[in-house]
C-alpha cells in the first residue's frame, strides 16, 4: 500500500486568504498542532515575501520537530537562497518548493517569456536549489491550463535537473475531475522519467471541485496532496485536508492502495484552532468539521441514528474528535429523540407527563430554531413540575460604588412570615445571592449568569437567567425588572424555589 503524503499549506497558501494574517506565535502554535495531527510536510511560508514571513518560517523550522518544513520560492536565486536559510534548521528535513508559470496566458501576460526561456529558468532554478537540499519540489504554475505537450517537457526537464516532487497545480480552480484525472494519467504515460519523482496535486476551489479533483488525481496515481485546514486559501480556498483524509479513509473501496498517516481524532481540534486564530468561522454545514456535520434534527434521521448510527452517519464523530451532541432538538424532532435527550440530562418523565412535555416542547420549537438544554430544564420545571412559590420576594436594596464594600438587604416572605438579612459580597448581585442563601439555607453554586435587554430605551426591561447547582442537581431561574440587580435577585430566588420545592432523594440531593 502506498503512503499518501499530506502536504499542509495552511501557513502559506491558507494565510493568503484575505483577512487571515497570522503572527509568528500563532503560526508556531498551528505548526505544532499540525505535527500532532500527523501531516508529512508543512509549507511554513514564502520566506522572501517579507522579513516577518522569513522569521516565522525560520522559527518553525527551529522549534517544530518530526516533520518536513518547506519554504516557497519563485524561480529566482534570491528566493531560493531565502527559502534555504529559513528552512535550514529543520530537524525533520527541509524542502525548497520552486514554482514558475507555464500556461500560455501566464507566460504571455504575466511573465512575457517564451516556452524555451521558461524551460531554461525552470531547469536552472531546480539545479540551484538542489545545491542546498536533496528535497526539491517544482510546480509549473497553472498546470491545468498549460498545453499538455509543453507541460510534459517541463516535468521531464525538472526531474532530470533533480526535482524529487513535481506538483500539478490547478491554480485557478479551472479543472474538473475527469479532465484532471486524465491529466495525471497522461503524465505517467508521457513523461519518461516520472518514476523518479512523486506526483503532487494542489487544487483550488473556485468551482467547488478542489477536493473532488484531488481525489480523482489520487485515484490516477498522485501520491502527494497539497491542502489546508478547513480549506482556507486564496479566493474560494484550497482543497480541504480533513475532507480528503476522511474520504480516503471512509471509501477504502475506491482507494484500496493508499493510506494517510493522519491522527484523525485531532482533526476537529485542529480545525477549531485554525478557525480561532485566523478569525475564519467554520460554516455549520462544512463537511467533517462543521457544527452540524454530525447533528440530526429530522425525527426520521434521529430515530435511525439512535437505532443504528450507520443508517445516517458514514463517519463516527469520535473518529475526527467531535464530542458534541448529535441530536439537535427542533420542530422536526420526534418524541423518541426528545425523551432520549431528557434521559441524557438526568430527567425522567413518562406517561401523561411526557405527552404534556412533548406538546410544550413543540410549541417552543415553533418559536425557536434550536432548543437547548437550558430551555429543556426550564420547560420541564415551569410547565410540567412547576414548583410552588415557597419564598416570595418582598424587597431588595443594595449599596455599591467606588471604595464602598458592596452590600445587599433582602426581605423574603414564607407562609406570611417575613425574613430579612443583610450580606456583603464581591458585588451587589453576589451580596443579594448570599443573603438569599442565608435566609433559605440552601447552599448553591452559580454555574451561569446571563443578562439581556428585553425592550429598548433607557427604561429597558432587563431579563436575567441563571443556572445554579445544589448537590448534584441543577435548576434554572429567570427574573426581569428595569433594575438589573432586582432582576438578578428574582432569577436566583426563582431557581432556589425550584430546588426548595423538591424532596430530597435517597442520596440526600435535590432532584431536578
Amino acid at each position: 500500500m502506498d503512503k499518501l503524503i499530506i502536504f499542509d499549506t495552511t501557513l502559506r497558501d491558507g494565510e493568503q486568504a484575505p483577512g487571515a494574517t497570522l503572527n509568528e506565535r500563532e503560526k508556531i502554535e498551528i505548526a505544532r498542532q499540525l505535527v500532532t495531527l500527523g501531516v508529512d510536510v508543512i509549507e511554513a511560508g514564502f520566506p522572501i515575501s517579507s522579513p516577518g514571513d522569513f522569521r516565522a518560517v525560520n522559527r518553525i523550522a527551529s522549534t517544530v520537530k518530526g516533520v518536513v518544513i518547506c519554504g516557497l520560492a519563485r524561480a529566482v536565486t534570491k528566493d531560493i537562497d531565502a527559502a534555504y536559510k529559513a528552512t535550514k534548521p529543520a530537524r525533520g528535513g527541509a524542502r525548497i518548493h520552486v514554482f514558475l508559470a507555464t500556461s500560455k496566458i501566464h507566460m504571455q501576460y504575466k511573465l512575457k517569456k517564451a516556452e524555451d526561456e521558461i524551460l531554461r529558468l525552470a531547469t536552472e532554478s531546480v539545479k540551484y536549489a538542489k545545491k542546498y537540499t536533496r528535497d526539491v519540489e517544482f510546480s509549473p504554475e497553472d498546470a491545468s491550463r498549460t498545453e499538455p505537450e509543453f507541460l510534459f517537457r517541463v516535468l521531464e526537464a525538472v526531474i532530470k535537473a533533480g526535482a524529487t516532487t513535481v506538483n500539478i497545480p490547478d491554480t485557478v480552480g479551472y479543472a474538473y475531475p475527469a479532465e484532471y484525472g486524465a491529466l495525471i494519467r497522461s503524465i505517467h504515460e508521457r513523461v519518461p522519467n516520472i518514476h523518479r519523482a512523486v506526483i503532487s496535486v494542489h487544487c483550488h476551489n473556485d468551482l467547488g471541485l478542489a477536493v473532488a479533483n484531488s481525489l480523482e488525481a489520487v485515484k490516477s496515481g498522485a501520491r502527494q496532496v497539497e491542502c489546508t485546514i478547513n480549506g482556507i486559501g486564496e479566493r474560494a480556498g484550497n482543497a480541504s485536508m480533513e475532507e480528503i483524509v476522511m474520504a480516503v479513509k471512509t471509501r477504502r473501496d475506491s482507494f484500496p492502495h493508499v493510506t494517510a498517516a493522519i491522527n484523525t481524532q485531532e482533526i476537529y481540534k485542529t480545525s477549531r484552532l485554525v478557525s480561532k486564530l485566523t478569525g475564519f468561522v467554520v460554516a455549520p454545514n462544512k463537511a467533517i468539521v462543521g457544527n452540524n456535520a454530525f447533528r440530526h434534527e429530522s425525527g426520521i434521521h434521529q430515530d435511525g441514528v439512535m437505532k443504528k448510527r450507520s443508517t445516517y452517519e458514514i463517519i463516527a464523530p469520535e473518529d475526527v474528535g467531535f464530542t458534541g451532541t448529535s441530536l439537535v432538538l427542533g420542530k422536526h424532532s420526534g418524541r423518541h429523540a426528545f425523551e432520549k435527550r431528557l434521559a441524557e440530562m438526568g430527567i425522567t418523565v413518562s406517561g401523561d407527563e411526557l405527552v404534556r412535555a412533548f406538546e410544550k416542547f413543540k410549541e417552543l420549537a415553533d418559536k425557536k430554531k434550536n432548543v437547548y438544554e437550558e430551555d429543556m430544564v426550564s420547560l420541564i420545571e415551569d410547565e410540567i413540575n412547576k414548583p410552588a412559590e415557597i419564598w416570595q420576594m418582598a424587597a431588595v436594596s443594595y449599596a455599591s460604588g467606588t471604595h464602598v464594600t458592596p452590600s445587599a438587604t433582602v426581605r423574603l416572605k414564607k407562609q406570611g412570615r417575613g425574613f430579612s438579612v443583610t450580606s456583603t459580597g464581591d458585588g451587589p448581585v453576589d451580596a443579594c445571592y448570599k443573603a438569599i442563601e442565608k435566609i433559605t439555607r440552601i447552599k448553591t453554586r452559580l454555574l451561569d449568569y446571563r443578562i439581556e435587554a428585553v425592550t429598548s430605551g433607557k427604561d429597558a426591561l432587563g431579563e436575567v437567567a441563571v443556572r445554579v447547582q445544589s448537590g448534584k442537581k441543577i435548576a434554572m431561574g429567570r427574573g426581569s425588572s428595569t433594575d438589573v440587580i432586582e432582576a438578578s435577585a428574582k432569577a436566583f430566588l426563582n431557581a432556589v424555589n425550584k430546588l426548595a420545592s423538591k424532596k430530597k432523594g435517597p442520596d440526600g440531593t435535590l432532584p431536578l
